[in-house]
């Protein structure tokens, strides 16, 4: 057994839990004490702490302190439903993007053909995933052809997309969807729409992702669930 505390919502808790059980075990204890249910978390410790890894290989030290992020059901259930008329709209939009690439879509091929392929960014393979690099991942551009680099901070649950002229501080459980896609031709890098907003209009696209890391970025930012 292992004696250490967590922090939820500004609050701490004392948690004494074994070693050798693994951090989903972890999670249900928690929900137990916080009511997060166990599915909603985040867990923190030196980084975002994998379900099927045990305490001991996280390398969990008795007294030391994780972080805990996440919504009740009754916080989820409580956010306003979409208006009726604005889901019809994202429907049509959706129905017809369907039919074409993003990459060959005018507004995205626009920006690729203008800005063309970074000479900067880190190498792409396709068909792999790979964990989030130690380092920011960088070298990509935005619509406007602005370099962008994107830095997770877990501990803090923010996403900071970095300019050269400002950093956007953006916590992680207001993005309401990650979606990305292949870029055609060049699949080993996908392009990735971070929604900043209730709407697609609200997304912030960033070009040239390497493809390996696609999946960890949105298991970073939105946990293993999406409410929606």
């Amino acid at each position: 057994m292992v004696d250490f505390k967590f922090i939820f919502n500004k609050k701490k808790f004392d948690i004494s839990f074994p070693l050798d059980d693994k951090v989903s075990e972890l999670k249900v204890e928690i929900e137990k004490m916080t009511g997060v249910p166990a599915a909603m978390q985040k867990v923190m410790y030196k980084g975002l702490m994998p379900d099927g890894k045990t305490l001991r290989e996280k390398s969990v030290t008795a007294g030391c302190k994780m972080m805990v992020v996440g919504s009740t059901v009754s916080d989820v259930m409580s956010v306003s439903a979409p208006d009726p008329k604005q889901l019809k709209e994202e429907e049509k939009a959706a129905e017809a993007a369907s039919k074409e690439p993003l990459s060959t879509q005018k507004p995205h091929k626009n920006v690729l053909d203008k800005h063309g392929k970074p000479d900067d960014i880190l190498p792409g393979i396709k068909n792999k995933k790979e964990p989030l690099p130690q380092v920011p991942v960088s070298g990509m551009y935005n619509k406007s052809g602005g370099k962008v680099r994107l830095t997770f901070k877990m501990e803090s649950d923010q996403l900071w997309i970095g300019t050269k002229e400002r950093t956007d501080k953006i916590s992680m459980g207001s993005i309401k969807a990650v979606v990305n896609e292949p870029i055609s031709g060049h699949e080993e890098y996908h392009m990735l729409g971070i929604q900043l907003g209730p709407t697609e209009a609200s997304r912030y696209w960033v070009y040239w992702v390497p493809a390996q890391y696609v999946d960890a970025i949105k298991d970073a930012i939105l946990g293993k669930w999406q409410f929606f």
